[in-house]
């Protein structure tokens, strides 16, 4: 089982399509709200170099924005 955790804010919308598409897969994952929380902001800052969201982080390897096929890849789905 892979450790998934997605830094997003509550008003973007590629990160809502992202949480709904791990929902839809039966995906298990942590979301930071990178909006309200200053410490995990930082944390998603360093861990991908950048300020957009989403920034998902699947096992270690940062993925910056909704990539469906890399989730895919990353998540081994079909």
């Amino acid at each position: 089982m892979s450790t998934v955790a997605i830094y997003s804010t509550p008003t973007c919308p590629w990160c809502h399509k992202a949480k709904d598409y791990l929902k839809e897969k039966g995906i298990t994952f942590t979301d930071y709200n990178v909006a309200e929380d200053q410490t995990k902001a930082e944390e998603m800052v360093n861990k991908s170099g950048q300020m957009g969201v989403p920034v998902i982080d699947i096992d270690g390897t940062i993925i910056v924005g909704f990539d469906k096929a890399k989730i895919d890849e990353l998540l081994k789905l079909d």
